[in-house]
């Protein structure tokens, strides 16, 4: 394994804990049933959910990053 493909399991893996933890913003029937949903309504994210937002965006581009330099490797 080269080492571009072991950062790409370490952010996967960082990915997919950091989607996990976070908290749904819309609740499970509202999805299903066609109700009105707020998905998209005006919500300031502060303190800890900031952080994860954040921190899953810095992932997110560090995965896209690190397997566009491990194809063209």
């Amino acid at each position: 394994m080269r080492a571009q493909d072991i950062i790409l399991i370490i952010f996967a893996i960082l990915l997919i804990t950091l989607v996990v933890v976070q908290s749904s913003k819309d609740d499970i029937q509202s999805a299903f049933s066609g109700e009105k949903s707020e998905l998209f309504a005006n919500q300031k994210q502060r303190g800890f959910e900031l952080f994860l937002t954040r921190l899953t965006a810095g992932a997110a581009i560090g995965f896209i990053t690190t397997a566009i330099i491990a194809i063209a490797t």
